[in-house]
């Protein structure tokens, strides 16, 4: 990576367990120790399954070194909590931007390409263009 802070990643789902499992794949998928920020933001605050705004927002907060913020999503209420959260404006990190993409496949993506130095731009579409990945 550059002397520049890289990108932060959020990875929301509606369970804590799937949102810490996807992160800790992606950092050892992307080669371990020196990897851009991510935490997993899942479920509620009592363990319960849900997503929790104040759990987004902490960690969009702790990953953000001011180079922006990629909010990976599952599903659902998920998209819909972030969405909210962007428009309101003011609450998440300047530069915070849903990534429409495939939740591992996309976390993965984002994880490397944060990590080799890309923008925000650049993480977005590594991530979106995880859509493309075959299984067959």
């Amino acid at each position: 990576m550059s002397g520049a802070a890289p990108v932060g990643i959020v990875l929301v789902s509606h369970s804590a367990e799937v949102a810490a499992s996807v992160a800790e794949l992606a950092v050892g998928l992307a080669g371990g120790g020196g990897t851009a920020p991510i935490l997993p933001a899942g479920g509620l605050p009592d363990g319960g399954l849900g997503t929790s705004a104040e759990l987004i927002l902490a960690a969009a907060e702790a990953v953000d070194g001011g180079a922006g913020v990629a909010l990976l999503v599952d599903l659902g209420s998920a998209v819909l909590t972030v969405k909210a959260l962007l428009a309101e404006g003011d609450e998440l990190p300047e530069g915070a931007r849903l990534v429409d993409a495939p939740f591992v496949e996309g976390a993965v993506a984002a994880l490397v390409t944060a990590s080799a130095g890309g923008d925000l731009d650049a993480v977005a579409a590594a991530a979106s263009e995880a859509y493309a990945y075959r299984k067959e």
